[in-house]
């Protein structure tokens, strides 16, 4: 017999379509327990204890969610779990899964975010497909850590490291781990592993439940920094073009450049961090500038993880060189 915590906090694998409308119900969750039942023959080996923190749409998350869901989670006795689910939304589900992989970094146990493309209901949704898969992890006694199982359209099922997994590519139901290289792929009920998963390491490390106010600034062809507000502001992550690049440059005015922006940020006792981008012996020379001007590179990271690593990292310690040292190391096995 296998002990499952079942965590549902919503989403769309939590939802019901009622004229028309895609909403959250209380019962959907449940609904999720008896399709399971139906469809996996040993569904008398396992025992799931069900917890509900919260009940939302996941693009209405906020980090205080993850607080109260981390908090529901660490009330429990572990010890007497073999693995744990947690039912989420795909809009935001890379940032939760980035926020749990790095937080439960030291988790002894399997840890699956599940989610679904589609409600339950509709016969084309992957929901129940990724939940049985979450469930044969845990059964199976896979690796522990935190992961998403997700099937994408026409496409095996695949198992991502959470701290690798990014956010659904647009106008699609795909998910793809970075470097499109998720850990492994189930079929036939066999874990296949696709690309070796990286040891755990111990660090020293140890985080509070609680996240900082970070601002997310995204890149695009004449963007103004003179339209953020730096008041209440922890820290900046800054997004990069795929070649690890943003605007340097003040032909424009200095209004468009990064690097006029770096120096507000320096005048008012912010961080600015940037990410993602591959570390290399070369690099553009507007990456070059931005780094000289004091932005600090979170190097070989998604842009989902850096955001929860400096959020975790800025609420948890007070001393600046415990969180620069925090961010440069590979937490949870997300560096690629």
């Amino acid at each position: 017999m296998k002990n499952i915590l079942l965590v549902f906090t919503g989403g769309t694998i939590g939802s019901q379509i009622e004229n028309g409308i895609i909403d959250t119900r209380q019962s959907a969750g449940f609904r999720l327990i008896q399709l399971f039942q139906q469809n996996y023959p040993d569904q008398t080996q396992v025992c799931f204890k069900t917890l509900q923190p919260v009940q939302i749409l996941s693009e209405n998350l906020h980090p205080r969610t993850w607080r109260d869901v981390i908090a529901a989670i660490e009330a429990e006795d572990l010890s007497g779990f073999d693995g744990i689910i947690i039912t989420h939304g795909t809009d935001t589900l890379a940032f939760s899964a980035s926020a749990f992989g790095v937080y439960f970094n030291r988790l002894k146990i399997p840890m699956l975010l599940v989610s679904s493309e589609l409600p339950l209901e509709n016969p084309n949704a992957n929901g129940l497909k990724n939940f049985i898969c979450a469930v044969e992890y845990i059964k199976q006694k896979r690796d522990a850590g935190v992961f998403v199982p997700y099937q994408n359209p026409g496409q095996v099922m695949h198992i991502h490291v959470a701290t690798r997994l990014g956010s659904c590519l647009p106008l699609s139901a795909d998910f793809i781990s970075v470097q499109s290289k998720p850990f492994a792929i189930f079929e036939n009920g066999v874990f296949l592993e696709n690309h070796p998963l990286p040891a755990t390491k111990n660090n020293e490390f140890r985080l509070k439940n609680q996240f900082a106010r970070i601002l997310l600034i995204k890149p695009y062809p004449g963007l103004d920094y003179a339209h953020f507000n730096l008041d209440q502001v922890d820290a900046v992550l800054h997004d990069l073009y795929h070649s690890g690049t943003a605007c340097a440059s003040e032909q424009w005015g200095t209004g468009h450049s990064l690097i006029a922006f770096s120096r507000l940020c320096r005048e008012n006792h912010i961080p600015l961090y940037l990410a993602p981008a591959i570390k290399s012996d070369a690099a553009y020379s507007s990456t070059h500038q931005l780094l000289t001007h004091g932005a600090q590179m979170i190097w070989n990271t998604s842009l989902e993880t850096a955001y929860a690593k400096i959020a975790l990292a800025h609420a948890s310690f007070d001393d600046k060189q415990m969180i620069s040292s925090f961010l440069l190391q590979d937490i949870a096995r997300e560096q690629v």
